[in-house]
């Protein structure tokens, strides 16, 4: 039988305990960030706010914004985090937002986040396309580096080209809309969806992430993965047989953003992570990952990524983005969906 001192000394070491973790508020954040950038970005935040808990909730762009979008009448989020910004548009216009203007707000570019004041999204970085073409495999096959998207439709091609569903991935998404954009849209009869046509022929697997396409070309499955820049430069820089290829055209691209939840119970430290995710320090971490950062001239000259690439990419309306995207997506997956990867 404990003694009575001994009994209040456990009891006072269990309120101090239990003290300790009310202190350590624990933010669930949503997000679409690769898992390779997740533990860089978390520790640089814990290291300004160790006393605030980071629960990731990660998955692909698509299946993120469904959840989200299926989670509205009872919510779990407090802070999305490093969701494409088509996406954050379309939770806008859904209600699912808090306005908030994070402490660095005045240094990051207009055109980089939601014009209202306060914004109810603050970018972080781009991401943009390109093709990762295997130099290897292509040599094998005697096929030419594109220059062009409508390269990837010419016969030497068939069966080599994967890219992301643009259902489940945001980099699929903004593909899509690139090329309805730059080469014509009229409800399924334009060019752009005559462009899909063409280059579905060619295509050997429509994947469930932005990130595979690359991998896939990377390891010599395909000869060229349309993805985005970030995963072309890392995997090129770890040796992979591959060039980064920019059509000529133009590039389509989004924007990883930050947002509060609308009525989070954790908002004073939401707050927090929205002003650490705007950051000067956080603008240098997403610039070792992507040539163009929300606030400028903080981002390094990435190897592989042309000078000029901001200037490559479409103009963009993220609310027009939200509004079609429904149609969109119906209209490409009754087009294009057999070639699909299986879900898992």
């Amino acid at each position: 039988m404990l003694h009575r001192k001994t009994w209040a000394a456990l009891v006072v070491g269990l309120v101090g305990t239990v003290g300790a973790w009310a202190q350590k508020a624990e933010l669930t954040v949503y997000t679409a960030l690769e898992i390779d950038q997740l533990k860089a970005y978390q520790e640089s935040f814990n290291k300004a706010h160790p006393d605030i808990a980071i629960k990731w909730v990660r998955d692909s762009t698509g299946v993120i914004t469904a959840k989200l979008l299926a989670e509205k009448a009872n919510p779990k989020a407090d802070v999305i985090m490093g969701v494409a910004a088509s996406s954050l548009a379309l939770f806008d216009k859904n209600d699912m937002l808090q306005g908030y203007a994070p402490k660095n707000l005045a240094a990051v570019t207009p055109q980089y986040r939601d014009g209202r004041n306060p914004p109810h999204w603050v970018g972080m970085d781009v991401f943009g396309a390109t093709i990762c073409f295997n130099t290897v495999e292509a040599k094998k096959r005697n096929i030419p580096v594109p220059t062009s998207w409508h390269d990837l439709t010419k016969p030497e091609f068939k069966g080599q080209v994967v890219m992301p569903n643009p259902a489940s991935s945001g980099t699929g998404y903004f593909d899509v809309v690139a090329w309805l954009q730059l080469f014509g849209d009229d409800s399924g009869k334009g060019g752009g969806w005559k462009y899909m046509d063409a280059l579905h022929e060619n295509i050997a697997q429509y994947t469930h992430s932005g990130s595979k396409p690359c991998n896939m070309a990377a390891q010599g499955e395909y000869v060229a993965g349309i993805s985005f820049e970030y995963r072309g430069h890392v995997n090129k820089s770890k040796g992979a047989p591959i060039e980064l290829v920019f059509p000529k055209e133009g590039l389509g691209w989004d924007l990883e953003g930050t947002a509060i939840y609308k009525g989070t119970k954790n908002l004073e430290a939401a707050q927090k992570l929205a002003d650490w995710s705007a950051s000067k320090d956080a603008m240098q971490l997403y610039g070792k990952n992507f040539a163009v950062t929300a606030v400028p001239g903080v981002a390094p000259k990435l190897d592989s990524i042309p000078a000029d690439y901001e200037s490559r990419l479409i103009k963009l309306d993220f609310a027009k983005m939200a509004d079609t995207r429904e149609r969109v997506l119906g209209e490409w997956t009754r087009r294009y969906d057999g070639k699909s990867e299986a879900k898992k």
